[in-house]
Parts: structure tokens; sequence; C-alpha cells
């Protein structure tokens, strides 16, 4: 049984155009709080990020924000938090948000969400972590990326086993049984006499 005692989540600053976004960010934020995981993400007060932040505090857990300075003074920084560390640069922020997390997982968000998660697969692929990796896929939201994925196994970028290593689904319930459950099987990144 893997212990997970904080993990990071990537989303948006804004909530989307569905009401089912918030609600999936508002329990999955309950959900953290009452199995007693820490919630480390961007530190921001609006849309997904902030919903996901109130309910986890709203539930008695515990939250920690990383947030670059730029933004502080931009006032969308979370004043409420358990902890907000300040960072220069978003560079850091990842870093930090790395160092801090046991576990990753992505509500639905825009590119600065894929790039904060690519960055973590990217880094599994190359062995840098072990760490689970998942996407919540609220109303379908991931369903194309998953798509994608599969696709760059089938023409021979990505190895199958993976692409294996990341979760998708829409069940909190399961997301939450297949982190406890977790192993990581690195499968060292082939470099090829062809490759381009």
């Amino acid at each position: 049984m893997r212990d997970i005692k904080s993990l990071c989540v990537y989303c948006g600053s804004s909530s989307g155009g569905n009401a089912e976004y918030t609600e999936a960010a508002k329990a999955f934020g309950k959900r953290l709080a009452q199995e007693g995981i820490a919630l480390v993400y961007g530190g921001g007060k609006v849309g997904l990020m902030g919903t996901v932040a109130d309910a986890v505090l709203a539930a008695g857990g515990r939250v920690i924000g990383v947030i670059p300075r730029q933004l502080v003074e931009k006032e969308v920084a979370h004043i409420g938090l358990s902890e907000l560390q300040v960072v220069e640069t978003m560079h850091e922020r990842k870093t930090r948000m790395y160092e801090l997390s046991d576990a990753f997982v992505a509500l639905p968000g825009g590119f600065g969400t894929m790039d904060e998660m690519f960055e973590m697969l990217t880094w599994a692929q190359l062995g840098l972590h072990s760490y689970p990796c998942a996407f919540l896929d609220v109303r379908g939201f991931y369903t194309g990326l998953a798509a994608s994925m599969d696709h760059m196994v089938a023409e021979g970028f990505v190895k199958k086993s993976q692409r294996d290593q990341v979760w998708f689904g829409a069940s909190i319930d399961a997301l939450f049984d297949w982190m406890k459950q977790y192993e990581s099987s690195y499968t060292p990144k082939w470099i090829t006499s062809d490759a381009v």
C-alpha cells in the first residue's frame, strides 16, 4: 500500500464553462482532506485552483500553496492557506511543488496545467521519480488526450509500459484506489541509432 502524505493538483486558474468542473474540484478536495492527504497546488484563490483549496480547508485538511511573486503582486494569491510559499519564477514553483509531493493529479485546465503535468510525466519516463500521475477525466475532458497518448504508442514515440503508468478516469474513488496500489515499473527510455 503506497503511503501518500501530500498530493499535487494541477488545474485551471479559471473554472471552465460547466458547473461539473467546479463540483468535481470540490469533491476531490473534500476527499483529500478525508484521506488525511495534504494538498500541494499553485497557491491561487481563483478558478478550480481556488475551489479545490477551499474544499480541502473546509473539510479540515492541510493546503500548501506555491506561487511566484509576480502573481502575489497581482493579488491572486490565496491568503487563507495552511502555508503559502512564495518563489521567484515559474520554474522554481514547479520544482518546489514536485519536492513537496508524493503523487500528481491533473483536474481540467489549460496550457499551464498541461505544462506542469507533462513535465512530471517526462520525469517519470526518464526515471527521475516513481510517483503516480493521473488525469481526472471530468465530462470527458481528457478523453482526447488519452487517445493522443495511445497514438504516440502506436507510432513508436512512447513505450506502452510508460503509457500504462498514466491513469485516466472519471471516478474519484477509483483514482484513490489506483494511487494506493500504484507500483512504478520504470522502463528506460530508448535511444536508437536511427533516432531523429
